[in-house]
């Protein structure tokens, strides 16, 4: 990942020149980072074994009945989603959006119910590409009838890719939306000193151990008990483990994702999303 951005940089050295001059920290962090990721690649993989029933476990947790009657509204937006998305030349899915992954069908569907089941009035996440995740987010707040969502995002220095930044979202639900341009590194604090306590957060931005335990560390500060955090890509680095292991006693999910079509990067061809839910302290 460490070349990418190098070799934009060089093949496109005047707009090099202009984004560089535009905003020259965030550019060196974006290399710095991706070669700390390239580096943490040389390490063992993290195996988890997915829970089993996941969707029963999360919803058991969450006080709400199971089967659940969101899951149906979200299979209807979702065939939407991809649906427009296909209209739009965009086939979603595993490396749809450079070497990203678009948001799978397990991982909207977790997130979909999180945001139904807990009507959160201040959801973050890192990490937009397409928007499948965040058109998803942004119809349950809808449907909730209060709520608002900031997503911090880095664009891709390609202009190319830039343009597909949330195209699944369009231009709906500009009200109920925040589109924050920067790394997580720079923007994310900010942003939560500025909310203050917050109820659910996503990551699936820089999928390395030093960025997951950044973001997930800035966040349940800012969590309120009985929030959430969801992490995607937790097979991709350490972070969530250490993160669960640093802070036990809270319930945490390994679930299996439902990528469109096999990723075959994935020890499982599938990948894997992680679910940590905040329990309220003990009351002494």
């Amino acid at each position: 990942m460490l070349g990418i951005p190098l070799r934009y940089l060089l093949k496109h050295p005047l707009i090099a020149v202009a984004d560089l001059a535009a905003d020259p920290l965030e550019i060196w962090m974006t290399i710095h980072d991706s070669y700390v990721a390239e580096r943490e690649r040389r390490r063992p993989q993290c195996r988890y074994k997915p829970d089993d029933n996941w969707e029963q476990r999360l919803h058991e947790a969450l006080g709400v009945p199971w089967p659940c009657d969101a899951t149906s509204e979200f299979w209807d937006l979702w065939r939407e989603i991809i649906s427009e998305l296909k209209t739009k030349g965009i086939r979603a899915g595993p490396e749809s959006f450079q070497w990203w992954n678009d948001g799978d069908a397990g991982l909207a569907r977790a997130i979909w119910c999180l945001t139904r089941h807990l009507s959160p009035k201040k959801v973050v996440e890192t990490g937009v590409a397409h928007g499948v995740t965040s058109r998803c987010i942004l119809e349950a707040l809808e449907r909730n009838g209060d709520g608002h969502l900031w997503s911090i995002d880095l664009p891709p220095l390609e202009r190319v890719w830039r343009e597909q930044v949330g195209a699944a979202v369009g231009d709906r639900y500009s009200d109920r939306w925040s589109y924050i341009r920067g790394s997580s590194r720079r923007r994310l604090a900010e942003l939560l000193s500025r909310l203050g306590e917050i109820d659910l957060f996503i990551h699936d931005s820089l999928h390395s151990e030093r960025n997951v335990r950044f973001e997930l560390d800035q966040a349940w500060a800012a969590l309120r008990p009985n929030g959430a955090l969801v992490v995607d890509d937790v097979d991709a680095n350490w972070g969530f483990r250490s993160f669960t292991e640093a802070f036990s006693g809270h319930q945490s999910l390994i679930c299996e994702a439902e990528p469109l079509h096999p990723d075959l990067r994935r020890f499982n061809k599938k990948g894997l999303f992680g679910i940590i839910l905040k329990r309220p302290a003990l009351q002494v």
